[in-house]
């Protein structure tokens, strides 16, 4: 999200620099990614009075000036401008000064006459095409003052991060709400560039549709569309934007195209709704319809391609064909040109859903499409249409003569309650109840309390604002996150064990960075692979296709990198997954940890000029200390191997876990052998340690397993159906076997079956128990009837009696 430092000052008046704003939205709120200053180019001209002007001796139509630029010491300068005046002030560029354009601005004489500097022209300085005459300063500012500090052309352009839960902010009056809860600098609602009143004629109103007296508005899909405000205004004059209404939308890095569609880019990107202006006289019948297209109907964009819609594609229609695609982009035939002297401006709300769906259906990515699919301010929908009115008419002239406002605001969120002690807990320290309040109430949000609790109700533009961790956030990062305390304190562990694979890489990384190796952390892919290689259908990179078999592999491949850039004296090693291939299974994928050894084996010094280099023996030694880490409390046994193996490692009771070997790469003539330990951990499905598999290049097979395959389906969309069912069922029958037949008679629908209660006592026959399951159903498509749910458990019961002679319990 491109912001204009500028333009957030028209909302929020505030009297920090670009670079200020910028680390305290990035403390607070968003991150900033870059800041770019606007008429940087500019820094060295500065504001030069005239005091004398007389015609040059030897020219028709040059003028020597006697220039006071602030320096103390009067300079001649020869200007060939008819304007210049004595007294005047104008930009002034000293000599040494870089032109715009490239040229250096040099002390030289002109017709006999010396020049030191140059009076400059609006064109020469980059800021419009006027070169008739050099550009008067309208000023107070004193001889020597930078160009910058008058001329409103000192812009900065802000490039934040903006995250998907945060659309809020995808607007100047949204970054401009947080810069006034940051600094207590109070916030326009309205950009102080509009100074139009705002229009007083009364909006006719309808759920689906109204008739006015100069358009008229339908929507026959509310889903797609929930509400679609139309403003009518007669009498415009499309022309050439206002300088500022240019500035605006250039800080952003957008390009001017009209007054009227520049007050509608103003809008979308100053309060972040997207509006559309359509030529009134375009639309046939003066009639918008929101509509599904139907088979076989076109439209021509705004990018000038001719676009055939899916049926049923909602779409903004006139009274016979479609003129935009909803939410997306407007339509070529309807809209706004140099004769256009009436418009309808469109201030709608639209699904973010179906938005998507239009976007990438027709594969187009707008700013307006950005917003909707992210989600708008559907609450404020005509306050837009009056700014937007406004602006329009301000610079573009014409009179609002009708407001259709079709559909209904969103209904108000319920208030979310907060505890201020629930806050405390989660921040580690206690924040005033007064001060939540005051920090939530700067965002926009109501907040009323209840007891000890707050009521807290989220303003419409705040989506993300749902639970009560939401607000707790919302106080920490306005308090700031800096602010917080850093200390231990006590806490409960949890009651879930640590994986044993974790536990034992934890121990490994440990002994490993204590022995002075690095730990690498590259993708399990690699180049090398054959016919057996386990290959990615979809690689992130197309170089490296492959599963890779081996950690050394990968690691060789950072130890090629390194040699590449000089850099032999290596101790690399890395905790990761190596994949192993088997006929119509997925591959073995099992947790290995590899290191590898090469150049020197400690740094170089005055008494030791050349240390020596690592060996198959501190390859040995290392292979012996990873082992016992992973395994602690077993033996740990070394045999020799056949190359490139120099040795196979065994652990007692598992057998060979690992090897130590010679690694080969791709290596200069300076640099020295390289060797490599790597010991399989286990496998990723096992849960126990007890039974790791063997190692690649050991000469041990590897045992048979199954691996279990995880099935992913959609989280379910329809309510499921429950019953409880307490059975008589007699001591010698399991109640295992009552569930077991329970599952397969239950047919395809039955979703999930728990026992949850035992009883014995009165009531219950000698020789029996009372067990009582929860049973669940679901439909995937649709809601299940009472008569289907009665059928299943009658069908269940006549099964119990029938196999196990069970039946209901009475009471």
């Amino acid at each position: 999200m491109i912001v204009s430092h500028e333009w957030l000052k028209q909302f929020v008046p505030h009297t920090h620099s670009a670079q200020e704003i910028g680390e305290l939205l990035s403390r607070h709120c968003v991150t900033l990614d870059n800041i770019e200053a606007l008429g940087a180019h500019l820094s060295s001209f500065v504001v030069a009075q005239v005091l004398e002007a007389g015609r040059h001796p030897n020219s028709d139509h040059l003028w020597v000036t006697k220039v006071d630029d602030g320096s103390g010491t009067l300079l001649d300068v020869v200007c060939g401008a008819p304007n210049v005046v004595a007294g005047n002030k104008y930009p002034f560029a000293r000599t040494g000064t870089v032109m715009p354009g490239g040229l250096k601005i040099e002390k030289r004489k002109i017709r006999g006459e010396t020049s030191n500097g140059m009076l400059c022209s609006a064109r020469e300085l980059g800021l419009g095409d006027e070169h008739s005459g050099i550009l008067t300063l309208e000023t107070l500012a004193a001889p020597g003052t930078p160009i910058l500090d008058v001329l409103p052309i000192g812009d900065a352009r802000l490039d934040l991060d903006v995250l998907p839960n945060r659309p809020d902010l995808l607007s100047h009056v949204g970054i401009g709400r947080e810069i006034s809860a940051l600094t207590g600098v109070p916030l326009r609602e309205t950009s102080a560039d509009i100074t139009a009143p705002a229009y007083n004629v009364a909006a006719l109103r309808g759920e689906t549709t109204v008739q006015g007296s100069h358009a008229a508005v339908t929507i026959a899909d509310v889903h797609s569309c929930p509400r679609y405000v139309a403003v009518v205004i007669k009498g415009v004059r499309v022309g050439p934007s206002p300088e500022w209404l240019r500035q605006r939308l250039d800080g952003i890095g957008a390009r001017s195209i009209s007054n009227v569609v520049d007050a509608t880019n103003y809008v979308l990107h100053g309060l972040g709704q997207p509006v559309h202006a359509f030529d009134l006289a375009k639309l046939s019948g003066a009639a918008i319809v929101v509509r599904p297209t139907r088979d076989g109907e076109t439209i021509v964009t705004l990018d000038g391609t001719a676009r055939t819609l899916a049926a049923g594609t909602t779409c903004i229609c006139d009274g016979s064909a479609p003129v935009a695609l909803a939410g997306v982009m407007g339509g070529l035939h309807s809209e706004v040109t140099d004769g256009t002297t009436d418009i309808l401006l469109e201030v709608a709300v639209f699904d973010t859903r179906f938005v998507r769906a239009v976007r990438k259906a027709t594969g187009l990515n707008t700013d307006a499409s950005y917003r909707y699919e992210r989600g708008i301010d559907a609450g404020n929908t005509q306050q837009v249409a009056r700014f937007a009115a406004a602006l329009i008419t301000q610079v573009a002239g014409g009179e609002v003569v009708e407001v259709l406002d079709v559909g209904n605001a969103p209904a108000a969120r319920a208030p979310v309650t907060l505890r201020p002690l629930r806050l405390a807990k989660l921040l580690g320290m206690a924040v005033p109840t007064a001060e939540i309040v005051r920090r939530l109430t700067s965002l926009g949000c109501t907040v009323s309390p209840v007891g000890e609790d707050l009521a807290v109700q989220a303003p419409a533009w705040r989506h993300d604002l749902l639970l009560e961790v939401d607000l707790i956030e919302e106080v920490a990062r306005l308090v700031g996150f800096d602010a917080l305390p850093d200390e231990l304190r006590p806490f409960r562990p949890g009651n879930a064990p640590d994986h044993p694979l974790h536990l034992a890489s934890r121990r490994v990384r440990d002994v490993l960075v204590g022995a002075g190796l690095a730990e690498a952390r590259p993708m399990p892919f690699t180049a090398m692979g054959n016919e057996q290689s386990p290959r990615v259908r979809n690689p992130l990179a197309e170089d490296e296709p492959f599963l890779r078999a081996s950690v050394l592999d990968t690691l060789a491949r950072r130890a090629e990198y390194n040699l590449s850039r000089m850099q032999g004296n290596l101790r690399l090693f890395e905790i990761g997954h190596v994949f192993t291939p088997r006929a119509d299974r997925l591959p073995l994928e099992e947790m290995c940890v590899g290191a590898l050894l090469m150049g020197a084996r400690r740094p170089a010094h005055f008494t030791e000029p050349h240390p020596p280099t690592f060996d198959v023996w501190d390859a040995k030694e290392l292979g012996e200390l990873i082992a016992r880490a992973a395994f602690p409390g077993r033996v740990v046994m070394l045999a020799g191997g056949e190359a490139p193996v120099l040795f196979t490692i065994a652990v007692d009771g598992l057998g060979v876990v690992g090897t130590v070997e010679s690694v080969a790469l791709d290596k200069p003539v300076w640099a020295s052998e390289a060797v490599g330990v790597e010991i399989t951990l286990g496998e990723i499905s096992s849960q126990d340690l007890a039974a790791p598999r063997h190692h690649a290049h050991a000469p041990a097979e590897r045992e048979s397993g199954a691996t279990r395959a995880v099935r992913v389906v959609p989280l379910p969309t329809t309510p499921a159906a429950e019953i409880d069912m307490a059975l008589l069922v007699p001591d010698h029958t399991p109640a295992a076997s009552v569930e077991a037949l329970l599952r397969s008679a239950g047919g395809e629908l039955l979703e999930h079956v728990q026992l949850f209660d035992e009883f014995r006592g009165s009531g219950i026959p000698a020789g029996m128990r009372s067990l009582a399951w929860r049973l669940t159903w679901r439909h995937p498509e649709r809601t299940l009837r009472d008569k289907e749910v009665d059928g299943r458990r009658a069908r269940l019961l006549e099964v119990l009696d029938k196999e196990l002679g069970i039946r209901p319990r009475a009471s």
